[in-house]
């Protein structure tokens, strides 16, 4: 038997960082697909202008402001959603952060800040609606991922690690989650014109308008295995790069990024640096 796969009639679709980027696009196309569409942020005001976008299509937005990093807060929003919307049969954790990690200058704060957000953020929405999913027999969940977790590029150390733990975490819990017709799937899209990817000083192939990129991961739910990834001309070269000698991946890598001629602070530039 197949596992479940979610539609707009069985109930709502929860999307979490839904306030920028591929989460707000996706909002907005599930909406038209006709689900009730929860959507959470920080951002009130954000997620409300979100919400006015939906107006005109089938379904509806409803904003429901959270911190995802809160275990408590989460799970009361979860409930929330329940009480108030219906069953959530589909949930899509997309809440994300991204601060360059340079070598010449790492920050505690920074891998935690990005693990806090991106691998705990994820878990804390994750465990109340896979116990809800467990006890009515079905559901999907997606986790917005990377093709960082490949491997590692250059300024992803905290990053990158944080979408590789969610990848294995996923790949794990789905042993489980089949047996409980809970569809577990990971989305690794490569790099998508957001907020976050402004931050990149390197340059970006394959880049994708978040239109395409949520085009793409809206059908992935539909009719995509444990891992969709995209675009395809990227991911594909990205996993083949594996199976190389490990000296002529870093030198492709430098060569595409531009990083082989970025100028790294010494030690020396390093202490005149201010904190």
């Amino acid at each position: 038997m197949s596992l479940y796969r979610a539609k707009p009639q069985d109930g709502v679709a929860w999307i979490t960082g839904a306030s920028t980027g591929i989460g707000r696009q996706l909002a907005i196309d599930l909406a038209r697909e006709g689900y009730v569409v929860a959507i959470t942020a920080r951002d009130d005001d954000k997620l409300d202008e979100v919400a006015e976008m939906a107006s005109e299509g089938r379904g509806r937005i409803v904003p429901v402001a959270c911190d995802v990093t809160d275990e408590q807060a989460m799970d009361e929003a979860v409930a929330r959603i329940e009480r108030e919307l219906g069953p959530i049969v589909l949930a899509i954790f997309n809440a994300g952060t991204y601060s360059p990690t340079l070598g010449e200058r790492l920050e505690t704060h920074n891998f935690h800040a990005t693990f806090t957000v991106n691998l705990f953020g994820v878990v804390n929405g994750l465990v109340p609606v896979a116990d809800r999913m467990r006890d009515r027999g079905f559901g999907q969940i997606a986790i917005t991922g990377s093709v960082t977790s490949y491997f590692g590029l250059p300024s992803a150390a905290a990053y990158g690690a944080t979408k590789a733990a969610l990848n294995s975490m996923a790949r794990s819990l789905k042993y489980d989650f089949d047996k409980l017709n809970i569809r577990i799937q990971m989305f690794n899209p490569g790099f998508v014109d957001t907020p976050l990817t402004k931050k990149n000083k390197f340059a970006m192939p394959a880049l994708m308008t978040v239109e395409n990129a949520a085009q793409r991961y809206a059908q992935g739910l539909k009719t995509g295995g444990f891992e969709v990834s995209f675009p395809r001309r990227l991911s594909w070269v990205l996993k083949a790069c594996a199976y190389l000698p490990e000296s002529l991946y870093y030198l492709i890598v430098r060569k595409v990024t531009g990083w082989d001629k970025r100028r790294v602070a010494s030690g020396k530039d390093k202490r005149r640096m201010p904190h």
